[in-house]
């Protein structure tokens, strides 16, 4: 006969601790999260079609698309990125036709970065970072997110040096239409994988490298980049939305006045600029200008290197 090992068990209710009501708020929320997307992503993959046409809503992407703004805009320590400021990205980002894909870069591995990825789940997104770690960790938790990183090897402190260098490489090797892949410009980024230079990006964010330190990398090799990537597009639209953030900043302000230029300019969001850049043809004065109108702060910057 086996022995009696009968344990007793005592239920007693539980001693509230004076977090557990907003723990259990937020996996109230977590939960209805993710019950939402599953119903949505299965109504969006189960779409019947009718006489050839598909009949997928626009409302359940839109819901998706609210459900995850919403998500990642919760006030926590780790947001970078406002309320006001997200909705400008995404509203860009919704002016594509669902279930039209889009093409999505962008510098800096950031609180937002899984949205960004979500939101545009039916195109494409890529991700730069300066950090391999932490571009290695968000991969292994993350399935699918293409992210790559770089040597960034400016400086905040080399400001006006680079802009000084740029203009005197204006019609060589940092003229504003070219292939990056194989330029020699101080500024332009040309270790990334080859068909980072192939893509026709609709979108460019700049939110990365740190920068926030004068030996810090800097984020005028970002702009640059960008700048020559949306005038040197081939196939897609004819604009590319380039957003800017921490835009207060002296690099951000300079580098975008100088390379993405004011007149480009259409919204500020706080310390987001949102500039619309055309794509140039190669030849001519306006191929080896950035901006047609020198701003302001752009003239100031050149002031100062002059004397």
């Amino acid at each position: 006969m086996k022995p009696n090992n009968t344990k007793f068990i005592l239920l007693h209710p539980s001693i509230p601790t004076p977090n557990s009501h907003h723990r259990f708020y937020l996996l109230t929320f977590l939960t209805l999260l993710s019950i939402s997307l599953t119903f949505f992503l299965i109504t969006l993959s189960t779409t019947t079609t009718t006489s050839g046409a598909t009949t997928a809503a626009a409302v359940p992407h839109s819901t998706i698309f609210n459900i995850l703004l919403h998500y990642a805009s919760t006030p926590t320590p780790q947001s970078h990125l406002s309320l006001p400021q997200l909705t400008s990205i995404t509203t860009t980002l919704q002016k594509h036709p669902f279930p039209s894909n889009f093409n999505l870069l962008v510098f800096g591995i950031t609180h937002e970065t899984l949205l960004f990825h979500a939101l545009n789940f039916n195109g494409r997104t890529t991700f730069i970072d300066e950090s391999a770690y932490t571009i290695s960790k968000l991969e292994e938790k993350n399935f699918g997110v293409e992210a790559y990183d770089v040597q960034f090897v400016t400086k905040v402190s080399e400001l006006h040096d680079l802009i000084r260098y740029a203009k005197t490489e204006l019609r060589k090797e940092c003229r504003p239409v070219q292939n990056l892949l194989f330029s020699e410009c101080k500024l332009g980024i040309n270790d990334l994988p080859n068909f980072v230079y192939d893509v026709a990006w609709d979108v460019i964010l700049i939110d990365g490298p740190r920068g926030y330190f004068p030996d810090a990398p800097g984020r005028l090799s970002a702009i640059f980049t960008a700048s020559v990537l949306a005038r040197s597009k081939k196939g897609g639209g004819g604009e590319t939305h380039v957003f800017v953030h921490e835009f207060d900043r002296e690099v951000e302000r300079v580098g975008s006045d100088e390379f993405l230029c004011r007149e480009n300019l259409v919204e500020t969001v706080g310390n987001l600029g949102h500039f619309v850049v055309k794509k140039m043809d190669y030849g001519g004065v306006d191929g080896f200008r950035f901006c047609r109108n020198l701003s302001s702060s752009a003239a100031l910057a050149t002031a100062r290197l002059v004397t």
